[in-house]
């Protein structure tokens, strides 16, 4: 047993300190004790082991900030679809929507609510009480790639349409692209963005990315290999990287640590679950035998008892099925009795 100045009982604490991360000592269980006690529990760390962690420790925290910001905006759109669902649930209100929220820029976003508008102004009224700073991407900041596609029909789209813009050089690293349909913007390769924000958003070159890399190809210009114009997230030795960490082996639980910590932390109370309980059990060869004698010894007590002649609505020998033996049918057609309406000639009848 250890206990601090205090004379309490100390507890087991985990120090995360640039000196000491992950490092777990005995120290006061009240939160705010000015006793100072600090028992360590675990051995001194190298000092390459505290310049590491700290900087893990911090790379963790912003992916985890990063991860819940995707994520919330990921849910946010689909509650708000889900929400629209219970009053208009027709496929044109869900087209509505998806307009809406795939602009990537903000002048295509309200042409995309004024059609909405157009369409029904009641929906489009309740859709504007939303901030558009958590569904659409026309108002996103950071990059956001759990909306994006990355299939490869998408790609051989963009590739496909790609032939149809006109690029144009300004002398630097930007270019001006036109396109059908009043589709002209600008991109800078120089800072890898382009005007129309789906090479910033998404991490994959647009069509308008596409376009100026045919230009300067046909120019006689080395563009390189292609997978350099997409974001590392997205490229194989990222994935590698991720994946190349190795599950370590676990020893049995009779060789495990015996831990030293005083407080002895209790499974959770059990709860029954509602309903019938499920047997998990499997019956021995003895019971399965004893089954099926006591199940015959019924069977053949019952067949007894109603006999082989069909009385009682029971087949010979206690089939169960009802016997059609004494019983005389009456056609629905004629009247007659002997023959059913299928079969009957019209006999005395219509």
């Amino acid at each position: 047993m250890v206990r601090c100045f205090c004379g309490q009982m100390a507890i087991v604490r985990t120090a995360w300190t640039d000196k000491n991360p992950g490092r777990r000592f005995w120290g006061c269980p009240k939160e705010d004790s000015t006793c100072g006690f600090v028992g360590w529990i675990d051995p001194q760390m190298c000092e390459r082991s505290k310049s590491i962690i700290p900087g893990l420790l911090r790379s963790i925290n912003k992916l985890k900030t990063e991860v819940g910001k995707l994520k919330e905006e990921n849910q946010m759109f689909k509650h708000i679809y889900e929400n629209m669902r219970k009053r208009w649930r027709t496929t044109e209100y869900k087209e509505k929507l998806w307009n809406c929220a795939k602009a990537t820029i903000v002048q295509e976003f309200n042409r995309s609510m004024k059609e909405f508008s157009e369409y029904d102004i009641e929906a489009y009224e309740w859709l504007k009480k939303i901030p558009p700073l958590h569904w659409t991407r026309s108002h996103f900041t950071e990059v956001c790639r759990s909306i994006a596609s990355n299939s490869n029909k998408d790609h051989g789209n963009k590739r496909n349409k790609c032939f149809y813009y006109i690029a144009r050089w300004n002398s630097s690293d930007k270019y001006e692209v036109q396109g059908p349909w009043q589709d002209q913007h600008v991109v800078d390769m120089g800072q890898r963005v382009c005007s129309c924000r789906k090479w910033e958003l998404t991490g994959i070159p647009c069509r308008h990315v596409i376009a100026v890399l045919f230009d300067k190809a046909d120019n006689g210009e080395d563009v390189g290999e292609l997978y350099t114009y997409v974001h590392k997230v997205h490229w194989l030795e990222t994935w590698k990287e991720a994946y190349s960490y190795k599950v370590e082996p676990i020893k049995g639980r009779i060789m495990w640590h015996v831990s030293d910590c005083p407080i002895k932390i209790n499974p959770p109370p059990h709860r029954n679950q509602p309903g019938r309980p499920k047997k998990k059990r499997q019956r021995s060869m003895e019971e399965k035998s004893q089954s099926q004698a006591q199940s015959q010894s019924q069977t053949q007590s019952q067949s007894q008892t109603i006999g082989a002649s069909g009385i009682d609505g029971h087949g010979p020998g206690g089939s169960g099925k009802l016997t059609r033996k004494f019983i005389i049918v009456t056609c629905s057609k004629c009247k007659n009795k002997g023959h059913k309406a299928r079969t009957c000639k019209g006999q005395g009848g219509n």
